[in-house]
C-alpha cells in the first residue's frame, strides 16, 4: 500500500496539470540555482569582498544578470503559484478570490520591479 500523505494527485489536465509540472521543475531548478549562489556569494567569497563595486563587477557582462533574472523570475512564479495552491487548499470561495488577484498583483509588481533593477543597473562611481 503506497502512502501519499499530504499530497494532491496530479492533475488530469489543463492548466493545473502545467501549474503542478511547473512546480516540480522550477523546484529542482530553483534548487540548483539557490545552491549556486550560496556557494559563489558565501562560500568562495567573503563578506569583506561583497560590496557595491563586486556587483558592479558582476553585472559588467550578461552571465549574472541572467542568472540572477533565471532565480528571481522562477522564485517569483513558483512561489505566487504555491501561494495560490495554499489560498484554493484553505481559504473559502469568496475570500479566495480577492486573496489570489492580490497576490498576483502584488507578485506582478514586485517581478517588474526586480526586472527593472536586474535590467537597467548600470554602474555609478562608488563613494
Amino acid at each position: 500500500m503506497s502512502s501519499s500523505y499530504g499530497a494532491h494527485p496530479r492533475p488530469s489536465g489543463g492548466a493545473e496539470l502545467y501549474a503542478w509540472l511547473f512546480m516540480r521543475i522550477s523546484g529542482v531548478l530553483l534548487l540548483g540555482l539557490a545552491l549556486g549562489h550560496l556557494f559563489l556569494m558565501h562560500v568562495f567569497n567573503s563578506i569583506h569582498v561583497i560590496d557595491y563595486d563586486f556587483v558592479v563587477q558582476r553585472y559588467l557582462g550578461p552571465f549574472w544578470r541572467g542568472y540572477d533574472l533565471l532565480m528571481l523570475w522562477l522564485a517569483m512564479v513558483h512561489g505566487m503559484n504555491g501561494l495560490r495552491t495554499l489560498a484554493d487548499d484553505f481559504l473559502p470561495p469568496p475570500l479566495r478570490r480577492r486573496a489570489v488577484q492580490g497576490l498576483y498583483v502584488l507578485g506582478a509588481g514586485f517581478l517588474l520591479l526586480g526586472t527593472w533593477v536586474i535590467l537597467t543597473f548600470r554602474a555609478s562611481p562608488s563613494v
